[in-house]
């Protein structure tokens, strides 16, 4: 997520803001754990769309990537609370409670949880770091907020253990149905034979022998296809499209747009 508050460094953080921002935000790297203090926060990824209002909690699951909106409601400021669950600390909870891995977990990557006051507790105890972000948080202070709120999270929905602890890395999966749902976000090609359990050589071969480019060739020339067909046929503006399909820069995507196509995308409306 881009521009938060960090309140506890690579642990908690804080958003505030009153218009709406859609975030593009790519490849999630940890467990983590939502909670909408106030506005509404929406979650798309390729296979679940999840949106939640004030008071509701999400437990998003690593390795993957999605797309957040968020939205201030009734003429109230956005606000929410982020803690990422790093796997480095979960193992470390894993050894000290000697909790069991059972392996891969199969179920859905993004679960909304049910709230009670054990939790609600916590989060009012997260206030005071949120209101006074000028004081030093120390490492062992985060460590203990993260222990509690996994210990809350395994009390609340004992089943999250298996999401939670779950260290194994993806399975090797389906190539060519992965990149046609996600090739829009704008990640290493790196990160994308991570996703899809290949080593980034088994990934650049497996690639060649499916589409028969490679996948930095393959991935500009969707995403140019895409943007073609958005604008000539849903008559979207190029400013509108361009950071969802994928493009770091405006200018870029004229410069790659006009290269393929002849023309420019706005003298393609």
């Amino acid at each position: 997520m881009t521009n938060p508050t960090e309140i506890i460094p690579g642990v908690l953080f804080y958003s505030y803001f009153s218009s709406m921002r859609k975030e593009k935000v790519g490849f999630f790297n940890h467990n983590t754990l939502v909670l909408q203090v106030s506005g509404c926060f929406t979650l798309e990824t390729a296979n679940q769309h999840i949106s939640m209002k004030q008071g509701e909690m999400l437990l998003i699951r690593k390795n993957q990537l999605g797309e957040i909106t968020k939205t201030p409601l009734d003429g109230e400021d956005y606000q929410t609370i982020v803690i990422c669950l790093q796997e480095d600390m979960l193992r470390t909870i894993a050894l000290e409670e000697k909790i069991e891995t059972a392996g891969k977990y199969s179920g859905p990557p993004n679960i909304l949880i049910p709230g009670n006051d054990f939790l609600r507790g916590f989060f009012q105890s997260i206030i005071p770091y949120v209101q006074h972000p000028e004081g030093k948080i120390t490492d062992a202070l985060g460590m203990l907020k993260v222990k509690e709120v996994v210990q809350l999270l395994l009390n609340t929905m004992p089943a999250l253990k298996e999401v939670l602890f779950d260290f194994s890395d993806p399975y090797k999966i389906d190539l060519e149905r992965f990149m046609l749902s996600n090739f829009h976000f704008n990640i290493p090609v790196e990160k994308f034979a991570y996703l899809t359990g290949r080593s980034l050589a088994g990934f650049k071969r497996d690639f060649q022998k499916k589409f028969g480019v490679s996948p930095r060739q393959w991935l500009q020339e969707k995403r140019l296809t895409e943007a073609h067909y958005l604008i000539e046929k849903k008559n979207k503006k190029p400013s509108a499209i361009y950071l969802d399909l994928g493009f770091e820069s405006l200018s870029h995507f004229s410069h790659s747009f006009k290269k393929r196509f002849g023309k420019t995308p706005t003298e393609s409306l």
